[in-house]
Parts: C-alpha cells; structure tokens; sequence
C-alpha cells in the first residue's frame, strides 16, 4: 500500500514537473520571434483582469456598480498603482480604501 502511494505522488510531481520544465529547455536556446514575445507580454495583465473582474464587479455573484465597496476601493487604488507603479503603496491604499469603506 505505502509503496502504492510513493509511485502515485511521484506520477504526480512528474506530471506537474514536465509541463513546466520542457518549455524552458526546449526554448532556452533559440529565439522566439518578436510577435510571439510582444503577444507573451499581455499574459500577465490578463491574467490579472481575469482574477479581478469578478470579484469587482460580481462580488456577492450579481453584478453591481453601485454601492459595490470592492470597486469603490479600487478606483483610488488603481490610481495610485498606474501614478506610483509601487506595489507596497498599492496593497496599503486598497487596505485603506477597504477599511474607509467598511468603517463608513
């Protein structure tokens, strides 16, 4: 039995293991056209959109705009993100703008 569940966790750090690390041997070595990598560069901020969209505008699983704190918060937030580009000043202004909201 113990032997059992040794081969199905290593199975599964396998699977997990090989998908991220092919990638990055196999292409180490060559270049990537300019298009590719200009297309890789919009990955991460969909990936961001993707996580925050619904918990700003979906945020009790029905849409709303008005009297939503989450999207109050985040315009002063999102402010302070574009006009300082600080990530610590960032997570402390949308703790603030939570905490403003909430104590209102």
């Amino acid at each position: 039995m113990d032997r059992q569940i040794l081969l199905v966790i290593l199975g599964m750090a396998l699977v997990t293991y090989l998908p991220r690390m092919l990638p990055l041997v196999l292409l180490s070595r060559t270049q990537l056209p300019n298009i590719f990598l200009r297309w890789l560069s919009y990955i991460p901020a969909a990936v961001l959109a993707a996580l925050l969209a619904p918990a700003l505008f979906l945020p009790e699983g029905k849409f709303a705009l008005v009297g939503n704190p989450y999207l109050l918060a985040a315009i002063p937030t999102s402010l302070i993100a574009i006009r300082t580009r600080s990530i610590a000043l960032t997570i402390l202004c949308g703790m603030a703008a939570m905490v403003l909201l909430n104590y209102i």
